[in-house]
């Protein structure tokens, strides 16, 4: 997913925190919905100026910056 055309960060925008592109909802608040236990539904009854694509969008966005987080492997050595 293209979270990109989704997630925008602008420091006039809540002091620059990405938020969802035409809103003033950060990713903060959509990701502890989520660890809260909420449905991207029930995120978007919450927050009606959202779609499901935007809180699938944030998942894509963490996920991928928990990847580059990540320690990457070693290669295995063959004998």
């Amino acid at each position: 997913m293209d979270y990109n055309a989704r997630i925008v960060s602008d420091a006039r925008i809540c002091g620059g925190a990405p938020v969802i592109k035409g809103t003033r909802v950060t990713l903060r608040t959509v990701l502890a919905s989520l660890e809260e236990g909420c449905t991207p539904e029930e995120i978007v009854a919450g927050f009606p100026s959202l779609k499901v694509e935007d809180v699938r969008a944030v998942i894509a966005f963490a996920a991928a910056s928990a990847r580059e987080d990540m320690p990457r492997p070693g290669v295995p050595r063959v004998a």
